[in-house]
Protein backbone atom coordinates (compact mmCIF):
# COMPACT_ATOMS: atom_id res chain seq x y z
CA UNK A 1 0.00 0.00 0.00
CA UNK A 2 1.03 3.65 -1.08
CA UNK A 3 1.80 6.45 1.67
CA UNK A 4 1.04 9.05 -1.37
CA UNK A 5 -2.88 9.35 -3.01
CA UNK A 6 -3.10 11.14 -6.08
CA UNK A 7 -4.25 15.04 -5.95
CA UNK A 8 -5.47 16.58 -9.28
CA UNK A 9 -6.92 20.29 -10.15
CA UNK A 10 -8.85 21.29 -13.03
CA UNK A 11 -10.10 24.81 -13.82
CA UNK A 12 -12.23 26.20 -17.03
CA UNK A 13 -12.88 29.71 -17.89
CA UNK A 14 -16.44 29.97 -18.08
CA UNK A 15 -17.98 31.38 -21.52
CA UNK A 16 -20.32 33.24 -19.42
CA UNK A 17 -21.96 33.79 -15.84
CA UNK A 18 -22.48 30.09 -14.05
CA UNK A 19 -26.24 31.37 -13.80
CA UNK A 20 -26.91 32.12 -17.49
CA UNK A 21 -28.70 30.25 -19.85
CA UNK A 22 -25.63 29.25 -21.42
CA UNK A 23 -24.60 27.47 -18.97
CA UNK A 24 -27.52 25.48 -17.94
CA UNK A 25 -27.08 22.43 -18.78
CA UNK A 26 -23.71 22.00 -17.33
CA UNK A 27 -25.20 23.31 -13.98
CA UNK A 28 -27.94 20.72 -14.65
CA UNK A 29 -25.04 17.75 -14.74
CA UNK A 30 -22.95 18.89 -11.69
CA UNK A 31 -25.12 16.78 -8.97
CA UNK A 32 -24.82 13.64 -11.48
CA UNK A 33 -21.42 14.16 -12.77
CA UNK A 34 -19.90 14.84 -9.10
CA UNK A 35 -22.11 11.63 -7.66
CA UNK A 36 -20.46 9.55 -10.17
CA UNK A 37 -17.06 10.55 -9.04
CA UNK A 38 -17.80 9.90 -5.66
CA UNK A 39 -18.90 6.35 -6.56
CA UNK A 40 -16.27 5.77 -8.79
CA UNK A 41 -13.28 3.29 -7.91
CA UNK A 42 -10.18 5.14 -6.45
CA UNK A 43 -12.50 8.09 -5.21
CA UNK A 44 -10.96 9.85 -2.15
CA UNK A 45 -12.22 13.18 -1.93
CA UNK A 46 -13.04 16.70 -3.81
CA UNK A 47 -13.21 20.19 -2.43
CA UNK A 48 -16.80 21.13 -1.78
CA UNK A 49 -18.62 23.96 0.02
CA UNK A 50 -21.72 22.94 2.83
CA UNK A 51 -23.70 22.98 -0.82
CA UNK A 52 -21.98 20.13 -2.36
CA UNK A 53 -20.18 21.80 -4.87
CA UNK A 54 -16.97 24.39 -5.57
CA UNK A 55 -18.55 26.55 -8.07
CA UNK A 56 -18.70 29.27 -5.35
CA UNK A 57 -15.00 29.04 -5.17
CA UNK A 58 -13.68 31.17 -7.23
CA UNK A 59 -9.99 31.96 -6.27
CA UNK A 60 -8.64 32.32 -9.61
CA UNK A 61 -11.29 34.77 -10.97
CA UNK A 62 -14.76 34.88 -11.12
CA UNK A 63 -15.33 33.54 -14.43
CA UNK A 64 -12.47 30.20 -13.25
CA UNK A 65 -14.47 27.19 -12.03
CA UNK A 66 -12.10 24.99 -10.24
CA UNK A 67 -11.94 21.49 -9.42
CA UNK A 68 -9.98 19.67 -6.36
CA UNK A 69 -9.69 15.79 -5.70
CA UNK A 70 -7.86 13.14 -4.46
CA UNK A 71 -7.62 9.80 -5.70
CA UNK A 72 -5.84 6.26 -5.41
CA UNK A 73 -3.76 6.95 -8.62
CA UNK A 74 -3.86 8.16 -12.12
CA UNK A 75 -5.33 4.84 -13.57
CA UNK A 76 -8.24 5.91 -11.18
CA UNK A 77 -8.50 9.48 -12.06
CA UNK A 78 -8.13 7.89 -16.04
CA UNK A 79 -10.75 5.40 -15.78
CA UNK A 80 -13.30 7.69 -13.93
CA UNK A 81 -12.41 10.92 -16.10
CA UNK A 82 -12.87 9.17 -19.83
CA UNK A 83 -15.54 6.25 -18.64
CA UNK A 84 -18.96 6.12 -19.58
CA UNK A 85 -20.72 9.57 -17.88
CA UNK A 86 -17.75 11.64 -17.61
CA UNK A 87 -16.48 11.73 -20.89
CA UNK A 88 -19.93 12.75 -22.12
CA UNK A 89 -20.02 16.22 -20.74
CA UNK A 90 -15.71 16.28 -21.18
CA UNK A 91 -16.92 16.35 -24.82
CA UNK A 92 -18.99 19.25 -25.01
CA UNK A 93 -16.78 21.44 -22.81
CA UNK A 94 -16.46 23.67 -25.46
CA UNK A 95 -20.27 24.83 -25.63
CA UNK A 96 -19.05 25.73 -21.97
CA UNK A 97 -15.79 27.14 -21.47
CA UNK A 98 -13.53 29.04 -23.82
CA UNK A 99 -10.25 27.44 -25.01
CA UNK A 100 -6.91 27.84 -22.53
CA UNK A 101 -3.81 28.90 -24.05
CA UNK A 102 -1.92 27.27 -20.69
CA UNK A 103 -2.13 24.17 -18.89
CA UNK A 104 -5.73 23.61 -17.38
CA UNK A 105 -4.94 20.35 -15.29
CA UNK A 106 -2.55 19.34 -13.28
CA UNK A 107 -1.61 16.53 -11.16
CA UNK A 108 0.96 15.98 -7.90
CA UNK A 109 1.43 12.97 -5.08
CA UNK A 110 0.49 13.90 -1.35
CA UNK A 111 1.19 11.88 1.92
CA UNK A 112 -2.06 9.70 2.17
CA UNK A 113 -4.97 11.79 4.07
CA UNK A 114 -3.72 14.82 3.01
CA UNK A 115 -6.55 16.79 1.71
CA UNK A 116 -5.20 20.13 -0.61
CA UNK A 117 -5.39 23.69 -0.10
CA UNK A 118 -7.23 25.92 -3.13
CA UNK A 119 -3.92 27.98 -2.45
CA UNK A 120 -1.56 24.56 -2.85
CA UNK A 121 -3.64 23.59 -5.82
CA UNK A 122 -2.78 26.54 -7.99
CA UNK A 123 0.92 26.57 -6.88
CA UNK A 124 1.19 23.16 -8.48
CA UNK A 125 -0.97 24.39 -11.52
CA UNK A 126 1.23 27.29 -12.05
CA UNK A 127 4.59 24.95 -11.24
CA UNK A 128 3.44 22.98 -14.70
CA UNK A 129 2.92 25.89 -16.22
CA UNK A 130 6.31 27.65 -15.61
CA UNK A 131 8.49 24.22 -15.96
CA UNK A 132 6.49 21.46 -17.36
CA UNK A 133 5.37 18.10 -16.00
CA UNK A 134 7.44 17.28 -13.63
CA UNK A 135 7.87 14.98 -10.19
CA UNK A 136 6.37 18.26 -8.44
CA UNK A 137 3.25 18.67 -10.63
CA UNK A 138 2.46 16.78 -14.27
CA UNK A 139 -0.31 15.59 -16.64
CA UNK A 140 -2.29 13.19 -17.31
CA UNK A 141 -0.17 11.75 -19.75
CA UNK A 142 2.55 13.06 -18.49
CA UNK A 143 2.97 11.25 -14.87
CA UNK A 144 5.32 10.61 -12.27
CA UNK A 145 5.12 7.95 -10.16
CA UNK A 146 4.55 8.35 -6.31
CA UNK A 147 7.58 8.93 -4.14
CA UNK A 148 8.78 5.65 -2.39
Amino acid sequence: MSNYELAQLNIALMKAPLDSPLLADFVANLDRINALAEAAPGFIWRLQTAEGDATTLRPMGDDVLINISVWTDVAALRDYAYGAGHVEIMQRRKEWFDKMREAHLVLWWVPTGHRPTEAEAIARLECLRRDGPNAAAFTIRDTFPAPI
